[in-house]
């Protein structure tokens, strides 16, 4: 039998599966074939909540995955994001990304990220002649939410949020948003949320504005789960390192969203052991504002056009009081 996951509430009372899986592939025809395969075996292990993206390229096999399973649509929770160059067109950009996955809705819409990109046709991250990414300040990630709110009223988007926001982002945001972000994700390519970067500071302010928190390939790479206590733990509770630095996400009332393609490893990320809380204080003890990815580029002093200042990615140590 399939694993019931459970959900949280968003600030709007739209609920969400706590733990969804993502659906990122390399974009090569063989991995974007795969995807459809491996979010149906998702969905029959009992996911429900499933994370895609302009950027990842597999807003159709998504759907079509959807659409095979036979289950409910409205059983099925279901997150896309508009990309960074299509601030300037984000109705065109939404319409093209539910077209794609034919679900008739989508659950949550999501700002990937907070800079603006150049629009050019054929490249997502079109480049300046030494390198960096060509950003403009013609329009503002305001701007782009203004219109994102918009879209609440079509009825086709049930909650819209963030991607990768700081605090100093978050803030300017909210000098003009009508309606709170519903969500932030901190993903993989950024400072992520994982036991040695706790991200408190964050998390605080996210919970004091009723912001909710998705953490995007949560397990924190090879580093953290070979991390002696983790494995310590791992081999308390007859689980995998995995399934312990999951379980401190959880304990956190933080949404998670893995990737993987195999089916047991699918079963075991839904499968999540319950630690003690003294379990729990000794991981949160891990936090050593460690950035294990997110790296500025060393030539451009910059990641996606942005420099680490710009974006306002900070290291915070304290542990959140709930």
């Amino acid at each position: 039998m399939a694993a019931q996951i459970p959900k949280i509430k968003l600030n709007n009372g739209v609920e969400v599966p706590i733990i969804g899986t993502g659906s990122y592939a390399d974009p090569t025809p063989e991995d974007q074939a795969r995807v459809k395969d491996w979010i149906l075996t998702a969905l029959k292990n009992g996911y429900r909540h499933i994370d895609t993206a302009v950027l990842y390229g597999t807003e159709k096999v998504v759907g079509e995955a959807i659409k095979a399973s036979g289950i409910p649509r409205e059983e099925i929770f279901v997150t896309a994001k508009l990309p960074p160059n299509h601030f300037e067109r984000v109705r065109e950009s939404f319409e093209t990304s539910l077209a794609n996955l034919g679900t008739g809705y989508v659950d949550l819409y999501m700002m990937h990220l907070p800079q603006a990109i150049v629009y050019e046709e054929g490249t997502f991250f079109p480049q300046n002649p030494d390198g960096t990414v060509k950003t403009t300040d013609s329009v503002t990630f305001n701007d782009a939410w203004a219109e994102m709110e918009k879209l609440l009223d079509t009825g086709k988007v049930r909650a819209i949020g963030v991607s990768n926001f700081s605090v100093k982002n978050l803030e300017k945001l909210f000098t003009t948003a009508k309606v709170a972000p519903a969500m932030n994700q901190v993903e993989h390519v950024f400072p992520s949320l994982h036991p040695y970067l706790a991200q408190n500071g964050l998390r605080e302010y996210c919970a004091k504005k009723g912001i909710a928190m998705t953490a995007y390939t949560p397990s924190g790479y090879s580093i953290v789960r070979s991390d002696p206590l983790i494995v310590s733990l791992a081999d308390k509770y007859k689980v995998t390192p995995t399934q312990v630095i999951f379980a401190w996400h959880l304990s956190r009332g933080t949404v998670i969203v893995p990737k993987s393609e195999n089916n047991e490893r699918q079963k075991e990320n839904i499968n999540i052991p319950t630690l003690s809380e003294e379990d729990i204080d000794k991981i949160w003890a891990l936090d050593r504002g460690e950035r294990l990815c997110g790296k500025v580029d060393a030539k451009t002093g910059q990641l996606y056009g942005w420099t680490l200042e710009q974006f306002g990615w900070e290291n915070y140590h304290p542990k959140l009081q709930v």
